[in-house]
């Protein structure tokens, strides 16, 4: 019975066709044939040399209707900052003990934030970090003395994205019991943001090719013509 449904949920959608936003949102939907609350994943093939170094494409940006999951933070910090985190709801917050307690293998939270006077301190983990994209980078507004401000977004839900080595971004957008309606704005909100990030350097059609899926779902191509200036 589930494969008849994945046949049908693949059957739905049209390989060829490249789908307007509201098209796709309103499909997307028609592909969710499992019982858990699957994610809506999004990837973006992007109109650049990710070999370049001046055509790095990174951010992060805030989404109206967050990504539908609790963050757990850890900031590293000192003296009074590290008071202001935890008020502002941070799950861990320490300085050399944070540091001592991740490089014995602790990995249980989500999210890193760091003030920038830990930064020294904190790259000693880059190898345990990295790899897993913990790493506080001031990119993506996690190296920050504004801990308040950066964890408050981290909790809402904040869609973080990186190009990869084919040129590709891949994120999500939240889950998809939001509704066509609620996803699509936060899929805008996320459009906009990795348009604002184009490069000068870029020549050429920038978004080459847009696609919205679910976690166990069919692609869905959309058309990236109108947002190329979203």
């Amino acid at each position: 019975m589930a494969g008849k449904k994945f046949k049908a949920a693949r059957e739905a959608v049209d390989r060829e066709k490249r789908y307007s936003v509201e098209e796709a949102f309103q499909l997307l939907e028609k592909t969710h044939v499992v019982k858990f609350d699957e994610t809506v994943d999004v990837a973006v093939r992007l109109g650049i040399d990710p070999k370049q170094s001046d055509q790095m494409v990174r951010g992060a940006v805030g989404l109206p209707h967050g990504l539908g999951k609790k963050a757990r933070i850890v900031v590293f910090a000192k003296g009074e900052k590290q008071k202001e985190a935890s008020e502002a709801g941070a799950d861990q917050v320490g300085a050399e003990d944070l540091i001592a307690k991740i490089e014995g293998g602790w990995l249980d939270f989500d999210k890193a934030v760091a003030t920038p006077d830990m930064m020294g301190q904190v790259s000693k983990l880059g190898k345990i970090l990295g790899p897993r994209g913990l790493m506080p980078n001031p990119k993506i507004g996690t190296v920050t003395f504004e801990l308040a401000k950066a964890i408050g977004e981290l909790k809402a839900g904040k869609a973080e994205y990186k190009i990869d080595k084919a040129g590709i971004v891949h994120t999500s957008i939240g889950k998809v019991s939001f509704g066509a309606e609620k996803l699509r704005e936060n899929f805008q909100v996320l459009m906009e943001s990795i348009v604002r990030a184009k490069p000068q350097t870029s020549k050429g059609s920038y978004l080459r090719s847009v696609t919205v899926s679910l976690t166990m779902g069919p692609g869905i191509k959309l058309d990236p013509t109108p947002l190329q200036s979203s």
